[in-house]
């Protein structure tokens, strides 16, 4: 479990988070929703140390974010970011590998090899792994990059709009991926998320932030509904239900 509790990020005299407290249970997919600037993407930065808090406290399974050292923590909790271009000219394999830099150096063992066979299967990408990055699509990419994530072998999955620039079909592959990953092998994954469709379902908590604040989390049926919405994001919405899904209509 991750707990998050009363964290503030500030800029200037902009804060981007203020006193956010919220849990990212193990074994679900929570899902991040929001307008642009909510602060969605600042708190998963955080809660992976790539970014300072300025209060507040982060807990990964019972141990403050400060106390875990950086080697022990790449193998508890890996993050993919929403800007994940490369320059250098790398083959699918390749980048896979740089997922076991935690525990190789460099160095890839036969141990490091099955994650990486492993990641490559899972992901659908074992037949072109020897393909260039700049040969793939902007699905099979997106793919490559959340298997080099999966061959890093964490309990926690943070990814930052792992759907921006997919098509409907890709992006409808990858969050079938993501609940296999929790619902197949235990994963716990968080994501920030645009669709909210896509949040709907296939999310176990949603949390909902709206100028640094928490608005409110909770399930399907607690947060996806029109008064809820249309406050978050200033719109008329319309919830449709289809198969036991809520599917948001917004025009």
């Amino acid at each position: 479990m991750i707990e998050i509790r009363n964290v503030v990020k500030q800029y200037g005299d902009k804060r981007v988070l203020n006193d956010v407290s919220t849990i990212i249970d193990k074994g679900k997919i929570t899902s991040f929703i929001g307008p642009n600037g909510a602060g969605k993407s600042t708190l998963l930065s955080i809660v992976s140390r790539l970014i300072p808090k300025n209060s507040g406290e982060v807990i990964i399974d019972g141990k403050t974010l400060e106390n875990w050292p950086n080697n022990q923590l790449a193998k508890k909790l890996s993050i993919l970011k929403q800007s994940n271009h490369l320059s250098i000219k790398l083959k699918i394999r390749e980048l896979v590998s740089f997922g076991r830099f935690p525990y190789s150096n460099g160095y890839l063992t036969k141990e490091d090899e099955i994650y990486i066979d492993q990641a490559l299967d899972y992901m659908q990408l074992k037949d072109i792994q020897d393909m260039y990055l700049d040969q793939l699509s902007g699905g099979q990419r997106q793919r490559a990059f959340i298997a080099m994530v999966l061959a890093q072998n964490t309990d926690y999955i943070l990814l930052d709009e792992p759907l921006n620039n997919l098509d409907i079909k890709h992006s409808v592959e990858i969050m079938k991926m993501l609940r296999n990953l929790v619902d197949d092998l235990g994963k716990t994954i968080a994501i920030v998320i645009h669709d909210i469709n896509f949040a709907s379902c296939y999310s176990d908590h949603i949390v909902a932030l709206k100028d640094g604040k928490i608005v409110d989390e909770g399930d399907i049926d607690r947060i996806i509904r029109k008064d809820l919405l249309g406050e978050i994001y200033d719109m008329e919405f319309s919830i449709a239900d289809v198969n036991n899904m809520k599917l948001c209509v917004y025009y």
